[in-house]
């Protein structure tokens, strides 16, 4: 039997092998098109977001913070300048070892351990960009930039940036009043405008600084740059130039600033002075005061609680935030309200026995003369000071006629129209009372009111401010410290004043008349330590403001008491009274009286703004005389 032969069947291995490839040709189909449809995808319906994310890699948008504006004085000295300072930075991308970077450093320039604790608070709180470096030390020495030049080689991602920061020339004798910038912190940078404030680091903290804030800033610049992918700037694609701040001319006058300082000859308290014309603040001091430059980069902790602890509170701005009782130099404001309301007239006198007692009552309100003055009639009652006629002027006149005129003044308001830290005063009314105490207003609280005692209040800005109004003869003009600007500012009061308009001009005669012999006449309070040979007219009122109380019987000692419960000395005035050019508020906080601690204080101050500008007016005068003169006349021929 023979064994069966199997032969190959080609023409079904050719279907198989057919079908096989078939198979593979609409899978590889089948693949190509997924592929070239995700290809598609990508490169057609998602080209604008990997377009988009693929330029967020490679190009980086840095912002550029604007030059803040400049600030002079009405003499164009600088107050507040830009200056250069050169800081140490950390990148991190470029550092592998952060801790170790910091000890390495260390060993090149003095790090204190508040600033790291400041570096590292900083990463966590603020967010930053990739490669976007976080500075560490501020305001390099020249040898510390030395140092870290010549070891930067070693240390990666360790970098010397330079920056502009705010410097104040003048130091202390602006600090309240310029105020100054401090690094933005946490809360502050949740509510500022993110577009605002890309790229700056300081903002206006008190003072001028902080009351033109958005006009000294200027507007942040920006420019697009291509980088590496280890963060490296290769060009820049586009840039836009920031816009500077607007420079700021201001009313006041370093010079007479400075003789301001120097006449309160250290002692504590404040000194306003303004141009009556224009309510420009020619003066405006706050002592003691303390040096601005340490706020602008951080100041230590130990150096910040030495000031928050000095009994005599540097950070305390008492010309426009102090609020003390204005005391006896009200009394010209009171006598244009009992004058024009008809209460009293010139002629009508009153006796002082040293005392003024309610009817039916039996306490005494003390004058401070202890034998009284006599008879006195108003100008002599302003001329001595006489407490008496004024308790019963105030009692005439009634808490609501005293609340009415004393506002007018601006007693009791804020009328400046740039001081940002000014504080209201108080000037009181049977409403306040009833919505403060729950308590009606009792006659007693009127008479003390009337010599600017009890629950008055007032802030040297204030005192200086009804002063001026005074000198114009009623006519407002609001206290600021802006004269001009490079870009248009508008400055709007919180609240409208309206002119005071009196029935006769012979009440402000009266009261001029009075407040000159104040410091002219023998009689005046004044006259013995500020009253001789002044070669102009002087308007003023002498002020002596009680701290603490003295029972009915006893006496003021001031060598019984200690310092801090010594009379405040107060004095107000203006000049020349003819041409009113200046006026003035001085308060010495425990200085004593008016007459011996403040008082010749404002002399000093007038003096030297008065007198050179009085002799060079005289000289201009004769000038013209002189040319007038030598001017033929024409005759008939």
């Amino acid at each position: 039997m023979t064994d069966s032969v199997t032969f190959k069947d080609h023409s079904k291995e050719n279907r198989i092998f057919n079908s096989r490839i078939l198979k593979a040709v609409i899978i590889l189909v089948i693949l190509t098109g997924i592929l070239i449809s995700r290809i598609f995808y990508l490169q057609v319906v998602e080209h604008e977001k990997y377009s988009t994310q693929s330029d967020e890699n490679r190009i980086h948008l840095q912002y550029i913070p604007p030059i803040r504006g400049l600030i002079y004085d009405t003499n164009g000295l600088l107050l507040a300048d830009n200056k250069p300072s050169f800081n140490l930075t950390l990148t991190l991308e470029r550092i592998p070892d952060l801790e170790k970077a910091l000890k390495d450093i260390q060993q090149i320039v003095p790090i204190q351990p508040e600033e790291i604790a400041q570096f590292k608070k900083r990463l966590r709180n603020k967010p930053r960009k990739p490669f976007e470096s976080v500075p560490l030390k501020f305001r390099l020495t020249e040898e510390e930039i030395a140092r870290i030049s010549v070891n930067e080689h070693l240390m990666p991602g360790v970098e010397v940036e330079a920056d502009l920061i705010r410097f104040y020339p003048q130091g202390e004798i602006y600090t309240h009043t310029i105020g100054y910038v401090r690094r933005i912190n946490d809360q502050e940078q949740k509510s500022l405008d993110d577009k605002k404030y890309k790229g700056v680091t300081t903002i206006g903290k008190i003072g001028i600084e902080r009351f033109y804030e958005e006009h000294l800033l200027g507007q942040v610049g920006y420019r697009e740059v291509e980088v590496n992918a280890r963060g490296r700037v290769l060009r820049v694609l586009d840039q836009k130039e920031p816009i500077p701040g607007t420079d700021l001319t201001l009313y006041l006058d370093t010079e007479l600033q400075k003789n301001a300082i120097e006449a309160l000859g250290g002692q504590r308290g404040a000194v306003v002075a303004l141009d009556p014309k224009t309510g420009g603040i020619l003066a405006m001091v706050s002592e003691p005061s303390y040096d601005p430059n340490p706020f602008v980069r951080g100041i230590g902790f130990k150096a910040y609680a030495a000031l928050l602890n000095d009994p005599a509170r540097p950070l305390y701005n008492r010309a426009s935030s102090g609020e003390y009782p204005p005391a006896s130099t009200i009394k010209p404001f009171v006598a244009i309200a009992g004058l024009n309301t008809e209460t009293v007239t010139p002629a009508n006198r009153v006796f002082d026995p040293g005392w003024y007692r309610l009817p039916n009552q039996k306490r005494l309100y003390r004058n401070w003369k202890r034998g009284g003055h006599g008879w006195v009639n108003l100008e002599r009652a302003i001329v001595v000071s006489n407490d008496t006629y004024f308790y019963d002027l105030a009692l005439k006149l009634g808490i609501d006629n005293l609340h009415d005129y004393l506002q007018r003044f601006g007693l009791g308001i804020r009328t400046a129209l740039d001081v940002g830290e000014q504080r209201p005063g108080l000037m009181p009314s049977r409403e306040w009372k009833m919505g403060v105490r729950n308590l009606p207003w009792f006659p007693g609280e009127t008479v003390i009111t009337g010599i600017g005692q009890g629950f008055m209040k007032a802030t040297p800005l204030q005192l200086a401010t009804a002063t001026a109004v005074l000198a114009n003869k009623g006519k407002w003009v609001y206290p600021q410290l802006l004269k001009s600007s490079t870009n248009p500012i508008e400055l709007v009061p919180d609240q409208p004043m309206k002119d005071i308009v009196v029935n006769s001009p012979e009440y402000w005669k009266l009261v001029y008349e009075a407040m000159r012999k104040v410091v002219h006449d023998r009689s005046g309070t004044a006259h013995y330590r500020i009253g001789r040979d002044i070669p102009y007219t002087m308007a003023g009122k002498t002020g002596t403001a009680q701290v603490v109380g003295i029972k009915q019987n006893e006496r003021y000692d001031a060598s019984k008491l200690s310092k801090i419960h010594h009379d405040h000395g107060l004095f107000i005035g203006f000049a020349p009274i003819d041409d009113p050019q200046i006026a003035i508020a001085v308060v010495v906080e425990n200085g004593g009286g008016g007459s011996s601690a403040a008082a010749p204080v404002a002399r000093k101050i007038l003096d030297a703004y008065l007198i050179p500008r009085l002799e060079k007016q005289a000289i201009e005068q004769a000038k013209k005389l002189e040319r007038n003169s030598n001017t033929p006349s024409s005759g008939e021929g």
